[in-house]
């Protein structure tokens, strides 16, 4: 009797062991399939907030990069109503968003390139909305930091 008790718990901790197992897959599984799909809500060609540059957000490896797609203004993003030196070289190809990976909570997180000053912040992006995209560039924590919108571009402006 003792021995058929030991079976009975063996073949109870096995199925418990094998449910934890599908349990951990599934979670696994729906943490694979939520970060690409909420990626390809990010993906397409954004409007900066100075309505300078148009951005193309596609993948990159694993994660996600901006390119400039298309220059529309040139505007100082710092003073709006003056407007920049011409830039040498063209912004056109220029990498502005790299490595954005999910950290939880709709956030991505990777790096900008601030072609006025030349310089690369830690940044954070989330959508606001189907049309618009919070990117907020900061140096150390998040808190010191400003969020721009972008906006989603018109489909009469993805053609390069």
């Amino acid at each position: 009797m003792t021995w058929t008790g030991n079976s009975d718990h063996r073949s109870s901790a096995r199925r418990a062991v094998a449910f934890a197992a599908v349990l951990a897959l599934g979670g696994c599984s729906q943490q694979a399939t939520t970060a690409p799909a909420a990626a390809n809500q990010q993906l397409g060609r954004w409007v900066t907030e100075s309505g300078n540059l148009e951005i193309d957000i596609a993948p990159c490896g694993k994660a996600l990069c901006g390119t400039v797609v298309k220059v529309l203004a040139n505007r100082s993003m710092a003073d709006p109503s003056k407007t920049m030196a011409a830039d040498a070289p063209s912004p056109l190809g220029m990498k502005v968003l790299r490595d954005f990976m999910p950290s939880g909570d709709g956030e991505w997180q990777g790096q900008i390139y601030n072609r006025e000053s030349g310089k690369t912040y830690d940044c954070l992006m989330s959508l606001a909305s189907s049309d618009q995209l919070k990117i907020h560039p900061y140096v150390g924590v998040p808190l010191f930091g400003k969020t721009q919108i972008w906006r989603r571009a018109v489909a009469s402006s993805e053609q390069p």
